[in-house]
């Protein structure tokens, strides 16, 4: 059996209460180290606390001093009876304070001093397109406004003022809402990490609004020039745009588009983190499936960027051919204006006016929600028409003499 180790000596000071263990190694001068300890009565049981090392100041004076604190407390009922309360009490105080100053911080944190800290989590967590465009909006709109401002005296009208300068710099209501939402992100951060409480000041102010959805589309001759003028430019370009107009894909979508998600079988395309946040499956024309085909696979991708990495973008090309044609000549509305997603709009465009419901339309398309979808729908007058029709077929008709048979009353 291992040996047992020898029990520390306890030694008596000349002070009654008062004790101390020696070190058995460290030395405090020329003498081993002692930690002293004192020895008392609470409630009729004895107790014992140490109170420290020679080597962090404690003496037989001053632990005799202590003791004398403690005894006085017991007997008129007041302070600290023992030192273990003595140090929880401190050790409260000590975080009470620490809670104050916290609080003094935060309550002078001002909004541009939170930016950097927002901004790098956003950096982690969001695509380089997105930090750019935040990092513009808090440098040329949100700083000069409300950068030094703590974030307690932010108010509505602060952001109001964003607002105006924005809307007086010719900016459209959408680019003032998303600067809105910039704010917004941020005071929300603050809060997840305990920087601020109360209400987000945004969630008072009414956020602009205007109808900012492309309405332009093209007709089956120009896009048809628009592709055979993409073909002469860049017939990997002019493939992008074919996949885009006849099956309705975003410019993401169609960097993102992998071998495995192509279906010759089936001639279906799955489009995986679509905008939505949903897989959606899209049926082939016959001239994308021939088109697809014939591109060579090389890497995962099926239309790779340069170096075989997914593109960022669609080629400035597309907007050389465009000018070229006149597509855009004349228009000042950016609503308007023939861009790579007005290939998209097209796809919808054809489908309703050729009668298909906006229900389908809307699952093609991936929209989150009907509404998205509705804006389509002055393209099929025709459509009403036939449902008109169709209900006036359903009631019957005046009987011979004079009388009407009909189950509705139309009165």
């Amino acid at each position: 059996m291992p040996a047992e180790k020898p029990a520390r000596t306890i030694i008596k000071c000349k002070s009654i209460g008062v004790r101390y263990r020696e070190h058995p190694t460290r030395k405090h001068g020329v003498k081993p180290d002692k930690y002293f300890l004192i020895r008392y009565k609470l409630d009729g049981k004895d107790r014992e606390e140490g109170l420290g090392w020679a080597s962090e100041g404690v003496t037989e004076a001053k632990a005799s001093a202590r003791l004398s604190e403690l005894k006085e407390a017991q007997r008129t009922g007041q302070g600290h009876r023992t030192l273990a309360a003595k140090r929880e009490a401190q050790r409260e105080r000590e975080e009470a304070e620490r809670l104050e100053r916290e609080e003094a911080t935060r309550a002078m944190l001002t909004f541009g001093q939170l930016w950097p800290r927002y901004f790098t989590q956003a950096q982690a967590d969001k695509s380089p397109k997105s930090c750019e465009k935040e990092e513009q909006c808090f440098r040329l709109w949100i700083a000069p406004v409300i950068g030094d401002k703590p974030l307690k005296d932010v108010a509505p009208f602060h952001l109001e003022r964003i607002k105006k300068a924005m809307a007086d710099a010719g900016r459209a209501p959408r680019s003032a809402a998303y600067t809105l939402a910039v704010v917004r992100q941020i005071f929300n951060f603050a809060k997840r990490h305990g920087l601020f409480e109360g209400d987000n000041p945004t969630s008072k102010v009414k956020k602009p609004t205007s109808d900012n959805r492309r309405l332009r589309f093209l007709t089956h001759d120009e896009a048809q020039r628009l592709l055979d003028a993409l073909a002469a430019r860049s017939p990997g370009l002019r493939d992008r745009a074919l996949i885009s107009l006849h099956c309705g894909l975003r410019a993401g979508e169609v960097f993102t588009l992998t071998w495995p998600d192509v279906d010759f079988v089936r001639g279906i395309l799955t489009l995986r983190d679509t905008k939505s946040g949903k897989t959606r499956q899209v049926p082939m024309t016959r001239a994308v499936q021939a088109m697809l085909e014939q591109r060579p696979r090389e890497g995962a991708l099926v239309f790779p960027g340069r170096g075989g990495v997914r593109a960022g973008q669609i080629s400035e090309s597309f907007n050389r051919a465009v000018a070229d044609l006149g597509l855009n000549d004349g228009i000042a509305d950016s609503r308007q204006k023939v861009v790579f997603h007005t290939l998209r709009h097209t796809f919808a465009s054809w489908l309703v006016a050729e009668g298909v419901d906006l229900y389908t339309v809307k699952e093609l398309m991936g929209h989150a929600t009907l509404a998205m979808t509705e804006r389509y729908s002055h393209l099929a007058p025709e459509n009403l028409r036939r449902a008109v029709d169709l209900l006036e077929a359903a009631i019957p008709q005046e009987t011979g003499k004079g009388k009407k048979s009909s189950i509705i009353n139309m009165s």
